[in-house]
């Protein structure tokens, strides 16, 4: 039930999405790159659960829709870029006391870059997968004790991320980021577990790579 309560809001907010003009004003320009790879931009970071639960996560962000609004100001000019972008991670995190966990999620996320090049980030993941792989873990059934083969759960994980970064024009790297996630893990036990975690990482466009070293050859 609350799969489908997820999968429905995101569909929601796609269509609401969609249905928008792509121009509020004569000041916003918008830019439309050419091919898949142009709009993809993936990214790799460090993922900690606090500072005992290590690990790392691999993403990738296709731009779905972009926004320029151009200000002209006495001294300069204020240009702030608005993207919506869909949004995939895959990711592990480490508890050398209990288990090591691997996750997944989709949805959509929200960045807003000022004219200075920093970002701010929201991101939504309705559809979540997390998969815990326990110990050592033995099961005894009357008198046999039997060893169990890849112990551990599956839990619907949804997830939401609050953060800062800043584009890196001209680099290699796009651009570099700071988030906050919570993750909500169910069913477990009775209720749910949340858990609250730090990435930090960089992104890099692999097709803008291949441009650079042509450039300068």
């Amino acid at each position: 039930m609350k799969k489908s309560w997820f999968f429905s809001l995101l569909c929601l907010v796609c269509s609401g999405l969609c249905g928008q003009n792509s121009v509020d004003s004569e000041n916003e320009v918008q830019d439309k790159p050419n091919s898949f790879m142009d709009k993809t931009e993936f990214r790799a970071g460090y993922y900690g659960n606090f500072y005992w639960n290590p690990g790392l996560t691999f993403g990738a962000e296709y731009l779905w829709k972009e926004r320029v609004r151009t200000k002209e100001k006495k001294k300069r000019t204020k240009i702030i870029t608005k993207q919506w972008l869909l949004n995939g991670t895959i990711g592990l995190s480490w508890d050398p006391r209990t288990e090591l966990g691997v996750f997944t999620n989709y949805g959509i996320l929200w960045r807003r870059t000022n004219t200075k090049g920093k970002q701010i980030n929201i991101q939504f993941n309705p559809l979540g997968y997390y998969r815990s792989f326990l110990p050592e873990t033995y099961e005894v059934s009357g008198d046999r004790v039997d060893k169990v083969f890849l112990p551990g759960r599956n839990y619907f994980a949804p997830s939401i991320s609050f953060g800062l970064g800043k584009l890196r024009k001209g680099k290699k790297l796009t651009g570099r980021y700071l988030n906050a996630t919570y993750m909500l893990r169910t069913p477990y036990n009775a209720s749910f577990l949340p858990s609250i975690a730090l990435e930090y990482g960089y992104r890099f466009n692999i097709k803008k790579k291949r441009k650079h070293a042509k450039d300068n050859q």
